[in-house]
């Protein structure tokens, strides 16, 4: 994996969860939700960054994503009926933050990640690549490292729970936020398969 670098200006729909060092995020799937897509997101470190909390009997597959103190900050919306696989991140007045797009393709997992970045108005697309056999992906922009996720594997908790645990780490002054909300919608499409 190539070495991470703050990108200068920020990138991300929202900057309010940038940081200036490279951040490694812990997503663990809660074992026991009746919704089944509910994770805690915090550093390695220990510190809470934020909680994706699925809905039940949501016809979009939503997924709300609230911060520390349980404001929401986007739902992640499954779009149905489209060619390819689309989720929507909206904020919680309706505004749309970013669209994650699956590409077709048969042995690897490609995606992008389309947002107006915050820090500038320019339009972003993030490229995500992947091989789910080893459940790891990349997250570039303009051929520049943005993150890298690994999935956990083989410990007793994914063995009897059937729950995912990911390493996620995000180059400094990225919104961690959109890159855990990725994570969820690549885990979402791998046990669809």
């Amino acid at each position: 994996m190539a070495p991470l670098t703050a990108f200068n200006p920020a990138l991300g729909p929202s900057l309010s969860q940038c940081h200036p060092e490279p951040v490694t995020l812990h997503m663990k799937e809660k074992a026991f939700s009746l919704s089944g897509e509910d994770f805690t997101v915090k550093t390695v470190g220990g510190v809470e960054v934020c909680k994706c909390k699925g809905k039940l009997l949501s016809l979009s597959d939503k997924k709300a994503f609230t911060d520390i103190q349980g404001h929401e900050i986007f739902a992640l919306k499954n779009k149905h009926f489209t060619i390819h696989k689309t989720f929507h991140a909206e904020s919680p007045k309706g505004h749309e933050l970013f669209v994650i797009t699956k590409k077709f393709t048969v042995l690897a997992n490609e995606s992008t990640v389309a947002f107006k970045n915050e820090s500038d108005g320019r339009h972003v697309e993030l490229d995500v690549r992947g091989t789910w056999y080893d459940r790891s992906a990349s997250v570039t922009f303009g051929g520049e490292p943005v993150a890298h996720i690994s999935r956990s594997i083989f410990n007793m908790r994914e063995i009897f729970a059937d729950k995912d645990t990911y390493f996620v780490t995000v180059a400094p002054m990225v919104d961690l936020t959109m890159i855990a909300a990725l994570c969820v919608s690549l885990d979402e499409e791998e046990e669809k398969k």
